[in-house]
């Protein structure tokens, strides 16, 4: 008499039907040695809420002709976000975010906030899930599984489009090494800094502010490119390499 679901969380709550014949007029539907609540009954299936429980069950139903044949129920322990990365990621979406943790095989849906959204599990441990267009802001981060909920301890972060609106210096060394100041919007998650396509050091100073040491380059102009977890904004105007 096959069951559907065969799984749940240990918590209970989960509706399960039994589908079979005779099974009209059911008295008691047990798993294990507790006693299952009837939802509904026809003489084809019996649908019931799964009381809490550990491991696998005997789950059995119980008609005035008698009882049927144990088919198992398995519980399972509710699921673990350990991490995921990373933390943040455009307001359009799009980002592909990894998440770590335990108990994860069974994950139907992530939502980040009130939205959500379908993932691809990799394993028990591992599941990837793209991130939804969601308004600029923190939200939360929470998986859901056969064996209940997961809220990841730290949150996901939706940004903005940064603005980059100025540099200082103008000029530099083809050699490189000039410190120049990078002022814009929604920098705080600068993850690049280019200059005419080539690569920079860096670092985030503040959210409007960036320093980055200018690589080496011919002699010309180029543009400068900031690029964030919320997308890319070029300055205005162009640095010189220029001998000094």
């Amino acid at each position: 008499m096959p069951i559907n679901p065969d799984q749940g969380s240990t918590g209970g709550g989960a509706t399960v039907t039994f589908t079979g014949t005779g099974l009209a007029g059911a008295t008691a539907v047990r798993f294990g040695s507790k006693s299952a609540a009837i939802t509904a009954n026809t003489p084809t299936s019996v649908s019931v809420v799964a009381p809490s429980g550990a491991g696998v069950v005997d789950a059995t139903v119980s008609t005035p002709g008698g009882t049927s044949n144990p088919e198992p129920f398995y519980y399972l322990p509710p699921p673990v976000i350990v991490a995921f990365a990373p933390s943040s990621g455009p307001v359009a979406g799009g980002e592909t975010v990894t998440v770590t943790g335990r108990g994860l095989a069974t994950t139907t849906s992530v939502a980040f906030g009130a939205t959500q959204v379908t993932p691809t599990v990799v394993s028990d441990s591992q599941l990837t899930v793209v991130s939804p267009a969601h308004a600029a802001g923190a939200v939360s981060l929470v998986a859901t599984a056969r064996g209940g909920t997961a809220t990841a301890s730290e949150t996901f972060g939706f940004v903005g489009p940064p603005t980059a609106t100025g540099f200082s210096p103008l000029t530099g060394l083809p050699a490189g090494g000039t410190l120049v100041g990078i002022t814009g919007t929604q920098l705080l998650t600068t993850t690049g800094v280019t200059f005419g396509g080539v690569p920079a050091t860096f670092a985030v100073l503040s959210g409007t502010e960036v320093a980055a040491i200018a690589p080496a380059h011919s002699l010309g102009a180029v543009t400068i490119t900031v690029t964030t977890t919320g997308g890319s904004a070029t300055a205005p105007g162009v640095f010189l390499y220029l001998i000094g």
